[in-house]
């Protein structure tokens, strides 16, 4: 089987070696080039001209001209490399599926040392428009035609993720865990460095595009939420203070000083308490904490009964306590708020809303609290109306993050250091409006001692794996609600 490769060139893409490899390999049928322009030095093949190369009007345009059954996009213009042996591997997985999309773990090159980059399993919750599928797409062509018949929205800038997301609902998305190329990589930031990318305001039209392509596929597979929400009745009598700063730490002598000091020095009209739980720190930050509980009488110093708990299950502990309050409001112990009024427009906005959940807005800094770019994070993106499943496509909503402790209980968080808020924001939105508070309240150090600030590519993996399993579950919960309805 011979198939057509695409190649996504900008403006002065040259013609290397790799490049004419693939051309002459006996299993290529064709070598298009996709680019914006014509490109004088590549006139030996075959171009496609598209004002917006990621747009559906680029699928189009190639749909229309690729003979093969299969057809390999290249989203990368660094070299790549196939051996022969590695591309008859690709044909014959290709040839013996049939799957609608493979993608493939691949060697990245950096300086001049080959590491491996593996990628991770689809799921149905992996609709992130992020996901990393490796700079090879190898699609059934037949599809791709169908597609281009099929779309009725010119997107802009969402032509491929919507195609990607049409594909998970036509046919299957197989990850081949085989190292079967050799690339280089496009972008050498460091995970925590890439981490806000969504957020950026100068990307705001693209996710904007995004969330609407993403909707679509929610209700075309039936997870979609519409937003209908009834008012939160609090019950203030149940507990003895309105709210509850929680602070999860282990090892952070460094900073937890100044995150407990925040909290203590917040100014508001109700009453208000602070649990921390100490989970078995080895520095100094038990000796620190134990020393300002004995200066303060709001602070509650607690270490859990049993070692190995993750965050989720400190903060368990810490909304199950006796003594915690009404509305359970987060601070990482990395973390402080942006000044003494945060607390009370935390309080504020739960009862304006009436809503079992506040999240906050926070500003990028560096361990001086100096500002960081992209400097606030507001989730503008967030609204009342699709708030709640635009949540699906991104990979945060934001903090300060506060509840109303009884839903937060009846939930409760999943016991890991890692997506736990996440989970539990989703199982909220899912029947319970989410109040947004969009001015800093919260200042986020960005420093080394931060557990995600440049994570090898298997802690990312598996993190990614894990958001993305929270995803799926949420879907099926949101499928089955929509079923009863």
């Amino acid at each position: 089987m011979r198939i057509s490769i695409v190649i996504l060139a900008s403006n002065n893409f040259t013609i290397n070696e790799h490049v004419k490899e693939l051309a002459l390999s006996p299993f290529v049928e064709e070598v298009i080039l996709l680019t914006t322009q014509k490109i004088k030095n590549a006139s030996v093949y075959p171009q496609i001209i598209s004002t917006n190369i990621f747009g559906c009007e680029s699928i189009e345009k190639i749909a229309s001209v690729v003979k093969s059954p299969y057809t390999m996009f290249l989203f990368s213009e660094e070299i790549i490399r196939i051996p022969d042996d590695k591309f008859f591997r690709i044909n014959s997985i290709a040839s013996n599926t049939k799957a609608g999309f493979l993608y493939f773990d691949h060697i990245e090159k950096k300086s001049g040392n080959l590491i491996h980059h593996p990628t991770i399993d689809y799921q149905t919750g992996s609709i992130r428009d992020d996901f990393d599928f490796g700079p090879i797409w190898m699609i059934k062509t037949i599809l791709l035609k169908s597609y281009a018949s099929y779309v009725d929205v010119e997107y802009k800038y969402a032509g491929f993720y919507d195609f990607r997301l049409f594909l998970s609902r036509q046919d299957t998305i197989v990850r081949v865990p085989e190292f079967l190329y050799e690339t280089a990589p496009s972008d050498n930031r460091t995970s925590g460095e890439k981490q806000f990318d969504y957020v950026n305001p100068k990307n705001r039209v693209v996710q904007l595009e995004m969330e609407t392509v993403a909707t679509d596929h929610l209700k075309k597979i039936q997870a979609y939420l519409k937003p209908d929400f009834t008012d939160t009745e609090f019950n203030p009598a149940s507990f003895k203070v309105t709210a509850t700063v929680i602070i999860p730490v282990r090892n952070r002598e460094k900073t937890i000083t100044d995150a407990i000091t925040s909290a203590i020095n917040q100014k508001v009209n109700c009453s208000f308490n602070i649990i921390v739980v100490d989970n078995y720190s080895t520095d100094q930050t038990t000796s620190i904490i134990k020393t300002l509980s004995e200066k303060n009488d709001k602070l509650i110093h607690v270490v859990p009964s049993e070692k190995g708990l993750g965050i989720g299950g400190c903060w368990n502990l810490a909304i199950n306590h006796k003594d915690c309050g009404m509305f359970a409001v987060q601070l990482d112990s990395d973390d402080l708020y942006s000044d003494e009024n945060t607390l009370q427009k935390i309080v504020d906005k739960f009862y304006d809303a009436r809503c079992a959940m506040v999240i906050g807005s926070y500003t990028m800094t560096n361990f001086n609290l100096e500002e960081l770019p992209p400097g606030l994070i507001d989730h503008e993106e967030w609204t009342s109306e699709n708030g709640r499943n635009n949540a699906l496509r991104i990979n945060g909503l934001g903090a300060p993050r506060a509840f109303y402790t009884p839903i937060a209980r009846e939930i409760g968080f999943p016991d890991t250091s890692y997506g736990e808020d996440y989970a539990l924001s989703l199982a909220i939105s899912r029947s319970n409006k989410i109040g947004r508070i969009y001015n800093s309240l919260y200042l986020c150090r960005r420093w080394e001692g931060n557990t995600d600030s440049d994570l090898s590519i298997e802690q990312q993996n598996k993190n990614n794996y894990y958001k993305d399993k929270i995803r799926t579950l949420e879907i099926i919960a949101r499928q089955v609600k929509n079923k009863k309805r």
